[in-house]
Order: C-alpha cells, then sequence, then structure tokens
C-alpha cells in the first residue's frame, strides 16, 4: 500500500532522483542550484510545500504544489505544480492518492480548489482526466521578457 507524507530531510536522496527523472522526462534542465533552491524552499513550506509517495519505505513519487489567493472567490487555490511517479511503479494508483492527498491539504488550510497543468498529447492525461474537469478552451500562455 502507498504511503504518503510531506517531504523531510531525511527523503533529500529520493527526492533528487525522481526530481531530475521529472526534468529528464521533459526535457528541461536546471541546475543544482536550481535543485537546492527548490529543495529549501519545499523543506521550509511556507508557499511551496512536497509530498513523497513511498512503496515498502521507497520513495516511488514526488509532488509540490502552491497555496495563492484566489481573486473571485471566497478561499485560495492550490497549483500542483509537479507531480512524478517513478515509471517502474505506474498505474497502480500512486498518483491518484497524491493528487487526493495534495486536495485534502489543500482544503484542510483554506485553499479547496486545486488545478494542474499538462502537456496536450501527456499520457498522464487518461488519469486526470478521472479526476477532475479539464478546462476546455484554455491555452497557456508565458511572458516572456524582451520578447516583441
Amino acid at each position: 500500500m502507498v504511503e504518503i507524507s510531506p517531504l523531510t530531510e531525511p527523503d533529500r536522496t529520493g527526492w533528487d532522483v525522481l526530481a531530475r527523472g521529472h526534468h529528464a522526462y521533459f526535457g528541461t534542465e536546471i541546475g543544482d542550484d536550481g535543485y537546492e533552491q527548490t529543495w529549501q524552499r519545499v523543506l521550509d513550506g511556507e508557499q511551496t510545500r512536497g509530498i513523497a509517495a513511498r512503496l515498502d519505505g521507497k520513495i516511488v513519487g514526488i509532488a509540490h504544489y502552491v497555496f495563492h489567493a484566489s481573486i473571485w472567490r471566497t478561499g485560495g487555490r492550490c497549483y500542483l505544480a509537479d507531480l512524478f511517479v517513478d515509471p517502474d511503479v505506474r498505474r497502480r494508483g500512486i498518483a491518484t492518492a497524491m493528487i487526493k492527498w495534495v486536495a485534502r491539504d489543500a482544503d484542510e488550510h483554506g485553499f479547496p480548489r486545486l488545478y494542474w497543468n499538462t502537456l496536450e498529447n501527456a499520457p498522464a492525461r487518461a488519469l486526470y482526466d478521472k479526476v477532475a474537469n479539464c478546462q476546455k478552451g484554455l491555452i497557456y500562455y508565458a511572458y516572456r521578457r524582451g520578447a516583441n
């Protein structure tokens, strides 16, 4: 059975393996400083939170999320920034359990609306479509300084 809990200092090695696996999967590069800064923010737990999913004591999944205010609604929002499960243990309900854990934590802290983004062709969409409503028609933009 999967066990989920907040990340703590002894989780660093397992977290690092999965965090780097996450970025390799998406083809993004993060320097060692980026991993260190993120790890410190996750441990601080002020805004950025992190959880680990374990099978038989081994970390097999990680998630990072952020609480923030909502402009138009009472109660805040929770943005699930990262969710990654070791490819060797996928399709065992680990990601679903992690999403539910984050949603419960967010709700308990006054941030009842959970949302996230994914790639259009992401294999994980089969899971996401089961546990959430896709906001059809939304297009993601990321501002680039100096763009014409």
